[in-house]
């Protein structure tokens, strides 16, 4: 009797532990009853029908993450590259990812590598290595839809590598070269050209600015004879009226200025080392003394006419 109770209760107890279930946080386990799906347990205590009821699939619902191996694509020009790359994705129905597919990661692997294909088949090599972005987006919307029925959210495509063949990389190296050399031969040439225009522009200022000086300075020349032609008018004038008047004195001034000048002249002549002229010393000496008294007469001449001062006033 004791053995049959004993056995009960151990029964009893194994039964109970069958029907409790703890599901760790992140993970959903599916219930099935005699193999047929019924709900899904959440992260925490769950309860099941002992003996009738039993744990399906144990699903990760965390975001997960998984390598794409790499794999030869021929692109659009027929160059053919190594691309790998990783893939984020989340289950958020554990029922359909468990019963809707049957072999969850290998469906998501397969079907990114066939997309990753499609996507770089439709481009140059060049478009390839450069839209990555596009890539990824293009892939990634693919795959998204088409795993929507497995309950599966696929967050991210990446391509970690696009690697062209080692002489087609060769062949793009020396192509660049090329490109900077031209790039640098052309800038060479425009910085010629610019500087070539600058200097050209400069001389064109330089010059103008002597033409406006040459303008100016004999502008000034100009108004300078102007202004001695006006001097010697007057002068001229003045002597000319004080021999009307008769003034002796005048002539001797025009004449010794005249005979001085051409002294002056003759003894200034690059050609002549020695001057002998029998020369009056005493008429130029007077021509002297005529001006000395003809500017005497002018000085006495000014003081009469000024008007006498105001005497003072007591």
């Amino acid at each position: 009797m004791e053995i049959f109770v004993g056995v009960l209760l151990l029964f009893a107890l194994v039964t109970v532990l069958k029907g409790v279930r703890v599901v760790p946080q992140g993970y959903e386990w599916t219930v099935e009853r005699f193999g047929r799906y019924t709900h899904t347990l959440s992260p925490g205590l769950g309860f099941i029908v002992p003996w009738i009821d039993s744990i399906g699939r144990k699903l990760n619902m965390m975001e997960q993450v998984m390598d794409v191996p790499s794999q030869d694509v021929i692109t659009k020009d027929n160059a053919v590259v190594k691309v790998d790359g990783v893939v984020y994705f989340q289950v958020l129905d554990a029922a359909k990812a468990a019963y809707e597919v049957a072999n969850l990661e290998l469906a998501i692997l397969n079907l990114v590598m066939t997309n990753i294909r499609t996507a770089i088949g439709s481009m140059d090599l060049d478009e390839s290595l450069s839209k990555r972005d596009e890539i990824n987006a293009k892939v990634l919307m693919a795959v998204d839809q088409a795993t929507h029925p497995w309950g599966l959210k696929v967050n991210r495509i990446e391509l970690k590598d696009i690697q062209p063949p080692r002489d087609l990389v060769e062949a793009m190296a020396r192509q660049m070269k090329a490109e900077r050399d031209k790039r640098a031969s052309i800038l060479e040439a425009e910085g010629h050209r610019q500087s070539e225009i600058l200097r050209a522009e400069g001389d064109k200022q330089a010059a103008i600015l002597e033409a406006e000086g040459k303008k100016e300075a004999a502008f000034r020349e100009a108004e300078a004879r102007e202004r001695l032609a006006e001097a010697e008018a007057k002068a001229t004038q003045m002597v000319s009226d004080a021999i009307a008047k008769g003034d002796v004195q005048a002539i001797n001034y025009f004449v010794a200025q005249k005979y001085v000048e051409a002294l002056k002249e003759f003894a200034g002549s690059p050609n002549q080392k020695l001057l002998l002229l029998p020369v009056e010393a005493t008429g130029v000496l007077g021509a002297l003394g005529g001006i000395a008294e003809l500017a005497k007469a002018v000085q006495d001449r000014t003081a009469a006419a000024k008007p006498a001062p105001a005497a003072p006033k007591a």
